[in-house]
């Protein structure tokens, strides 16, 4: 394939409404929405969830569902043909092949049911015409270039058998595979941890400068935007608010709403000089005894079925151990895989531990028995980094707020109701939402519905896994100020797993470090950020990514022997970790 030399739009997008449901009560989406793309251009489309960004680009590849959506009117050409009106088998032939997506929430968007290596082949086969042979050495090939190991081992897994980061990096291969003319990108790296959003990062506009890819990026990242975009779409509530180069719109935005997703946008160094998260009530609860204890915790992860076990598995974590008190924050951070969320759902006992400790308020997690179990968890309750997948998609999203509390007997009737819309107010929901189902939110919306549900049962602990990894700025904002208040009001102590490593500094008191499941490092929020020991923390906080044009972010370091602390640090980092 060789670069393109078309000097007008690749595509060109006129006036596009889409709405869901009929008649005078339907719910316009998108109005009137245009814009060009120009060939090898990324352009960003931003803004809130809801507000219309994944469903202009959806509706381009007819993805909307047809029973619900409708394309009232517009126009979204590419090649001299008009998206929006070809039959479906002429769309289906440039799905997958002349335009890809990579979607936002990838365990939903992958066949649970098939192996990684055949979801991979599919659409090379199918588009290009590929033997098998030929398929697979692709396959493997894109695997190896966003980061997987073992792609021989991923070939042959299943979707669950990854983590949440890995099977975006599976989404993203199989979208890069068929080399695209254009590339639309959907929350490319809201699962990622910075080090490998660094390298996704590079291996887009390495794949748009060899192949002269055009790309459309959804993201609510700004940091990601300063860094790859050209131009910017800004929208809101469904329009185009503002549009420009993005130096443009960083430096001089226009419109009062793009200011305030500039505003909201967190930034490592704001809270460096502080020794504890920035107070968002008078009086803040200060940080207590010991709430959650932790030591020796192992867990390797076999591969095979029910009634057998195949090689030595996998150590998603060796001797883990930490403690959390009443009203404090530890994050965890490190790259997916590294054993971040295996280490939360052991705390809640929510998978099986090999060995180890877990004390969470004075009682041995791991010696209660069922109903002592569901007893224990009124006190510990946790946000799961992919929403979509931990909400019951047949019941309301009212009621899968009010079913912990009808579980544990902590309200009825009128009082239920009240306690419920409460929560969606708190976390930023409208009241009408409630007669909802999941899959009628957004992704971001989806979030703040796990957060409403894991508040609702009063917790001491609450174990958030990427709380805010769906979310647009300033949502975003909004649910870290909550989180923040809740902690400083009522004494909440937070496990809190993230990339995000400005909303670690913003939100944590301690941080630890995990990489291959170990902690490599660990300690407080000031000294691992401003002053890391490790080289693996080093190569964490140089790949972040700066939101700001004028900027770049720093050269990931080469981590080998040399660069290793003396002494039992040394032997959990890899030999060779470069990110170019």
């Amino acid at each position: 394939m060789t670069t393109t030399h078309q000097t007008g739009p690749i595509l060109s997008v006129r006036d596009l409404t889409v709405s869901f449901g009929r008649g005078a009560g339907r719910n316009i989406a998108v109005q009137d929405l245009s814009y060009d793309l120009l060939p090898g251009e990324t352009l960003a489309i931003v803004g809130e969830s809801g507000s219309g960004k994944s469903v202009s680009s959806m509706a381009l590849l007819g993805l909307l569902p047809p029973r619900s959506a409708n394309v009232e009117s517009g126009t979204a050409m590419f090649q001299d043909k008009d998206l929006l009106s070809l039959p479906d088998a002429q769309l289906r032939g440039l799905r997958g092949d002349r335009i890809t997506m990579i979607f936002q929430e990838p365990m939903t968007s992958l066949t649970p049911v098939l192996r990684i290596g055949r979801q991979l082949t599919e659409a090379l086969i199918e588009h290009k015409g590929m033997g098998q042979a030929d398929a697979n050495a692709r396959a493997r090939e894109m695997l190896a270039l966003v980061g997987l190991d073992e792609v021989d081992r991923r070939m042959r897994q299943f979707p669950h058998e990854l983590s949440g980061g890995m099977r975006q990096r599976v989404m993203i291969a199989m979208a890069m595979a068929a080399d695209p003319a254009i590339l639309i990108a959907d929350e490319p790296t809201t699962a990622l941890d910075v080090t490998v959003q660094a390298q996704i990062l590079d291996l887009m506009r390495d794949l748009q400068s060899r192949f002269g890819t055009s790309i459309i990026l959804i993201t609510h990242d700004m940091g990601v935007v300063a860094e790859m975009a050209d131009r910017v779409v800004v929208m809101n509530r469904g329009r185009k608010v503002e549009e420009g180069p993005v130096a443009d719109i960083f430096s001089n935005p226009q419109d009062h709403y793009t200011r305030k997703l500039l505003d909201a946008v967190p930034r490592l160094g704001a809270y460096a000089t502080a020794a504890a998260p920035r107070s968002v009530v008078d009086k803040p609860t200060p940080v207590g005894k010991s709430l959650v204890h932790t030591e020796g915790m192992n867990k390797t992860f076999h591969e095979g079925g029910w009634f057998w076990k195949k090689g030595g598995g996998t150590a998603a974590m060796q001797d883990v151990g930490f403690d959390l008190n009443a009203a404090e924050t530890l994050a965890i951070v490190g790259e997916s895989g590294s054993g971040k969320s295996t280490t939360g759902r052991a705390v809640l006992r929510l998978l099986e531990l090999d060995s180890g400790t877990v004390i969470v308020d004075g009682m041995d997690v791991r010696g209660y028995g069922k109903a002592g179990l569901r007893q224990a968890r009124r006190q510990m309750q946790m946000i799961f980094q992919d929403p979509f997948a931990s909400l019951n998609p047949r019941i309301s999203a009212g009621r899968l707020v009010a079913e912990p509390m009808v579980i544990h007997g902590l309200a009825s009737g009128g009082e239920l109701q009240d306690r419920v819309e409460e929560l969606f107010r708190r976390v930023g929901l409208e009241a009408d939402h409630i007669r909802r189902f999941p899959h009628e939110f957004s992704g971001g919306q989806r979030q703040r519905l796990s957060i409403a549900r894991a508040l609702s049962v009063n917790p001491k602990l609450i174990v958030a896994d990427e709380p805010t990894s769906a979310l647009d700025v300033s949502v975003q904002a909004q649910v870290l100020e909550l989180m923040l208040e809740l902690q400083q009001s009522l004494g909440l102590a937070y496990l809190f797993i993230s990339h995000d490593m400005a909303v670690v500094e913003e939100m944590a008191h301690r941080v630890a470090v995990m990489r291959r499941g170990r902690i490599v490092e660990i300690g407080p929020r000031k000294a691992v950020l401003n002053d890391p020991q490790h080289a693996y923390t080093r190569a964490l906080l140089a790949a972040v990514p700066v939101p700001d044009p004028d900027r770049t972010r720093g050269t990931l370091p080469v981590i080998d022997a040399g660069t290793l602390p003396m002494g039992a640090l040394a032997e959990v980092a890899p030999d060779h970790l470069v990110a170019q």
